[in-house]
């Protein structure tokens, strides 16, 4: 006993190390799903499979058979939801990942092949709560490698007209968000929110909120192409200072929740659990996007974290 405080009285940081290091995890069995893509308005099976350790998530489109590595580097498009596509193949793409990749990083699960036939990922009921419900019938194991995590060590801002998105060190082992955002419609105002992300509080706060949209943007958005399969089942319309699905909101500041996990599962396309500190006003797919582009843009922005001895011999 006396030595074990000896070690965590002269090295904390590395005996926090040793309580807090998260082990990598993946599916217990392969699970499947039918679903609407959102702008797409296909129907698409979705089929979430075990991967090793290591394997990362992976987008495999069966119809194309192409596999989609779910990274920042890989985003094609963020007109209102995030897209993957391999360079110089716009075909081999994969729409709307973030509710899922949301759900999968807050799980902590970061090896899974995530099969489908078609370009988007179903919206469901167009939140991450779904997706946690499928993530749970699966079952999660944990492996025997140490999941890989980045540590923010100098603050990196991006902006885009007024809204902007910074990544700052942080002496927490996990990522601390903080969101606001602003809009004319009355329903919506302004709200803010904070929340250290963890698998609790995910689920508790921001899995079940929904996407929104202002009712005069959807007949453009459809003449776009987008919104095809959009509906107030799948998300949550704003008219002014109504709210016109039926049974209103699941909770009043729902929007600022929404963009919250929509930040979460952009992050998580940073290939590795984030620490340190994220802050955004009205940042969207785009901006997160762009935010992740520049930390890793310079190497001096970051650092792996140190990973104990007894963690690599376990291994």
């Amino acid at each position: 006993m006396d030595g074990l405080h000896d070690i965590a009285a002269t090295d904390g940081m590395a005996f926090r190390s040793m309580v807090d290091t998260p082990m990598q995890r993946s599916l217990r069995s392969a699970i499947c799903c039918v679903g609407t893509g959102l702008h797409s308005g296909r129907q698409v099976q979705v089929t979430l499979r075990p991967a090793a350790s290591g394997a990362g998530i992976v987008f495999l489109r069966t119809d194309l058979d192409k596999a989609i590595p779910a990274r920042f580097d890989l985003v094609a498009d963020t007109r209102l939801c995030t897209v993957l596509a391999l360079p110089g193949q716009p075909a081999a793409r994969v729409g709307t990942v973030e509710h899922l990749m949301a759900a999968l990083s807050a799980c902590g699960i970061g090896n899974v092949v995530v099969e489908l036939d078609g370009p988007e990922v179903p919206v469901l009921d167009g939140s991450s709560a779904e997706w946690l419900f499928l993530l749970d019938c699966a079952g999660v194991v944990t492996l025997d490698v140490p999941t890989p995590v980045i540590q923010v060590v100098r603050p990196v801002r991006v902006q885009d007209g007024d809204a902007w998105a910074e990544l700052r060190p942080s002496a927490g082992s996990g990522l601390d968000m903080a969101m606001s955002i602003e809009f004319a419609a009355p329903a919506i105002g302004r709200q803010a929110l904070s929340l250290p992300l963890d698998e609790h509080g995910f689920r508790t706060v921001l899995g079940h909120a929904r996407t929104f949209v202002q009712a005069h943007e959807v007949a453009g958005l459809r003449a776009a192409g987008l919104a095809q399969g959009g509906s107030l089942d799948n998300a949550v319309v704003v008219d002014g200072a109504q709210i016109l699905n039926p049974a209103g909101l699941r909770c009043p500041d729902e929007f600022v929740r929404h963009k919250m996990l929509d930040a979460v599962g952009d992050l998580a396309l940073a290939g590795a659990a984030l620490q340190g500190r994220f802050i955004g006003h009205r940042s969207g797919h785009a901006v997160n996007n762009l935010l992740l582009r520049s930390l890793f843009s310079d190497a001096a922005n970051w650092r792996d974290a140190p990973v104990p001895a007894w963690s690599r011999a376990a291994a």
